[in-house]
């Protein structure tokens, strides 16, 4: 596909009312990753059930008909949170002296990517968010480096490192403003 006008964004603010819909396009999205602990989706399910708990989460959805095909999700992070105290070395405070929103997962299903809608699921998510921040991690060697490349072409700035658990691979974290 080179296009993806039968697209249909949608929003969510209740993880209930997508979490099924999030793990079956999750599976869809990290298939070669499934066999690694971290990205198991058992493991995704555990964090995603902490983060639809967590203040101001919000998870945007790409659909084409009743098939989820992309999404971001993410939720808002204060100073002290567990995400700023895992980052090396610590933000500066102008990042962390009020909320942000912390990019928790993006995906876009395989058949799908190229089409914009990774983009389209971000500026949605950001689109009425009050956070002044945003911020995600990414593995520098996701698609040999391209992922992280999209990234800075957002906009994102690296501004550190993290592991936030031990099966994970360290990740670089970066930021960029919500406008």
């Amino acid at each position: 596909m080179t296009s993806a006008p039968a697209i249909e964004l949608r929003s969510f603010t209740e993880l209930d009312a997508v979490r099924a819909d999030l793990l079956n396009v999750y599976a869809e999205v990290r298939a070669p990753l499934l066999h690694l602990a971290n990205y198991a989706v058992s493991s995704f399910g555990e964090r995603l059930d902490r983060h639809g708990a967590e203040p101001g989460f919000q998870a945007v959805l790409a659909y084409e008909g009743a098939q989820p095909v992309g999404y971001a999700y993410g939720n808002t992070i204060e100073d002290g949170d567990r995400y700023w105290q895992r980052t090396t070395p610590p933000p500066p405070e102008k990042y962390t002296d009020r909320a942000a929103l912390a990019l928790k997962e993006i995906g876009v299903s395989p058949g799908w990517r190229g089409t914009g809608i990774a983009r389209r699921t971000h500026d949605t998510l950001l689109a009425d968010r009050n956070e002044p921040y945003v911020t995600l991690m990414v593995n520098e060697a996701a698609g040999d480096g391209k992922v992280h490349a999209l990234y800075r072409s957002w906009g994102y700035e690296d501004i550190g490192l993290s592991q936030p658990s031990p099966a994970s691979p360290r990740l670089t974290v970066m930021i960029r403003s919500t406008t």
